[in-house]
């Protein structure tokens, strides 16, 4: 059962609803859809509004968006990978050298799909059962919260609960991931190619499964309800 994170969001100020990421055998329960355009480059983030509206993107490996969510959602390789190097090299200095960035692509891989249909929307408590990940959209303050809170039941010798690496905006819902099974946490809305499609002062903080649990368990002893949070909410003039 999908826990309820209006507490969470409540506490923390955030205005815009979380997104959900699912791997879903069936569209249908996620309605209203809205798909790329056929045959035109569209950055999932560019329905970024949509999402806010209730509409949920699908996403299927006929019809992605973009090369980069074809790649790394969809495993769907649409250029050669000396071409991958001049453009994300050459053409966008993404890493300093070829051999840099071929290591890289050797050792990043991309999610492996377990139905037909990717869809990111709103969350759907009753799909919770195909939930991936879920997605807080957050400004400073914001991020800080949720990366406190992800710490906040982490002890020494665990695995690091957040990180921040390098790829594309899309790789931060999914990909980025090794273990789904896992409370793991990753900063994005990094990419400065998608981050056109978002407000100036927000960023992304993606959590898989057991993590999102973990968030909407904390309670009045978390500092959520101490005083370090209250000052910095007052300084900002809410309460």
């Amino acid at each position: 059962m999908q826990p309820d994170p209006e507490q969470l969001i409540s506490k923390i100020g955030i205005l815009t609803p979380p997104v959900g990421f699912y791997d879903a055998p069936d569209a249908a329960p996620f309605r209203p859809l809205v798909e790329p355009e056929a045959g035109k480059h569209m950055c999932i983030f560019c329905f970024y509004d949509r999402w806010r509206d209730g509409v949920t993107l699908h996403i299927t490996k006929e019809n992605y968006g973009c090369g980069g969510a074809g790649n790394w959602l969809c495993g769907i390789s649409t250029r050669s990978r000396q071409e991958y190097l001049k453009f994300l090299v050459n053409g966008e200095g993404l890493k300093s050298s070829h051999e840099l960035m071929n290591r890289w692509l050797d050792h990043r891989k991309p999610y492996r799909r377990e139905h037909a249909s990717l869809l990111i929307g709103l969350l759907k408590p009753d799909q919770y059962r195909y939930l991936k990940s879920v997605t807080f959209f957050v400004n400073p303050d914001q991020l800080g919260a949720l990366i406190l809170g992800a710490n906040y039941d982490s002890a020494p010798g665990d695995p690091p609960p957040v990180i921040a690496p390098f790829g594309a905006g899309c790789m931060a819902i999914a990909p980025l991931f090794d273990d789904f099974t896992v409370p793991h946490a990753v900063i994005g809305a990094t990419d400065i190619a998608m981050r056109q499609y978002l407000p100036a002062d927000i960023l992304a903080f993606t959590v898989t499964v057991p993590m999102f649990e973990r968030l909407c368990r904390l309670d009045e002893k978390s500092f959520l309800y101490k005083p370090f949070w209250k000052r910095l909410r007052e300084s900002r003039g809410k309460k």
